[in-house]
């Protein structure tokens, strides 16, 4: 379900791979029964692809990583944040078209 660029964050190394980038993270919390979160899948493996060096990308399973998914308040999936330097900077619920999430990452790379 991942392109290369795609990465897969989890409870255990959340802080290390997100929170502690240099780069921006846009972190795509998700889980395998929803039918939205599919339909952004090619999306966000497209953004991954196009920003990459520029930002991370990856995606979280919240029915795996129910920890993380608490701490940030995810109570509807897709949902889509974006970290700078350790703290969510914008935050999108909700399948969208690319543009729409271009949008939200363009002002932080």
């Amino acid at each position: 379900m991942s392109s290369e660029n795609t990465l897969t964050f989890n409870d255990t190394a959340f802080d290390r791979d997100v929170l502690s980038s240099d780069v921006p993270v846009l972190v795509d919390f998700w889980a395998p029964w929803c039918g939205p979160c599919k339909a952004m899948a090619p999306t966000v493996d497209a953004l991954a692809a196009e920003y990459a060096g520029k930002l991370k990308v990856g995606k979280l399973n919240t029915d795996d990583n129910p920890a993380t998914s608490m701490r940030y308040n995810i109570r509807g999936i897709p949902t889509l944040l974006l970290f700078k330097g350790g703290k969510v900077v914008d935050q999108r619920v909700g399948a969208m078209p690319k543009p729409d999430v271009k949008k939200m990452i363009d002002p932080h790379v």
